[in-house]
């Protein structure tokens, strides 16, 4: 989904200046969904703008330069909605936790064990504050909030019930990196006729 329908997205919310759309996707609504960097927010308004979808009015403020306001058209509304009909992307999940993870074997039992409550307490969080309130202004507000919160929470049930196994992990040699290799010299392989034998006898067993 292209910057400029994240855009009329959040205008279809309510008139917002270039700022305020921004923090949308930092720290507010957006920032469980999706990503609008600073750089691509204001060309994309200008675009809008200059194709209709969109309107700027500037408004005064007091030893400061002029605040942008924008606000949706009917037409934009309409692009928007014909926006929201497009096949959708895939969603992708990306975690540095579980990249660390991948390789606890490498790591201390107590970063390991560290590492692990940080996530816990970041999903608890994340799982109590949508339990509150929803903060986005559509009917379909709860049914987005009670799922992050679902996530979330088993997330949590899911640490807390299997973090011994990685845990356990932590500080001990993985046995495929280190399986001792042996010797070509002292242990010659097996004929090419004891091969044979043994690839026909497969071959018998699978008929």
């Amino acid at each position: 989904m292209d910057v400029r329908t994240l855009c009329l997205g959040a205008l279809t919310l309510g008139d917002a200046t270039g700022y305020e759309i921004r923090k949308m996707f930092e720290d507010g609504v957006f920032s469980h969904f999706l990503e609008a960097s600073y750089g691509s927010i204001y060309p994309a308004l200008t675009r809008l703008t200059e194709e209709g979808l969109v309107t700027c009015h500037s408004e005064q403020q007091e030893k400061r330069p002029d605040k942008k306001i924008y606000s949706v058209t009917a037409k934009g509304r309409t692009a928007f909605t014909e926006a929201l009909l497009e096949p959708l992307a895939e969603d992708k999940f990306r975690s540095e936790f579980l990249f660390v993870m991948l390789f606890a074997h490498l790591l201390t039992p107590e970063r390991v064990k560290g590492l692990i409550d940080e996530k816990l307490s970041e999903h608890k969080e994340l799982a109590e504050r949508l339990s509150g309130p929803a903060d986005i202004g559509t009917p379909a507000a709860d049914f987005i909030k009670d799922f992050g919160a679902v996530v979330h929470q088993a997330s949590v049930d899911y640490l807390e019930k299997n973090r011994h196994k990685v845990e356990a992990i932590a500080g001990a040699p993985s046995s495929r990196a280190h399986a001792p290799q042996q010797d070509e010299d002292a242990a010659p392989s097996a004929s090419p006729d004891k091969n044979k034998d043994r690839r026909q006898k497969e071959l018998a067993r699978i008929r």
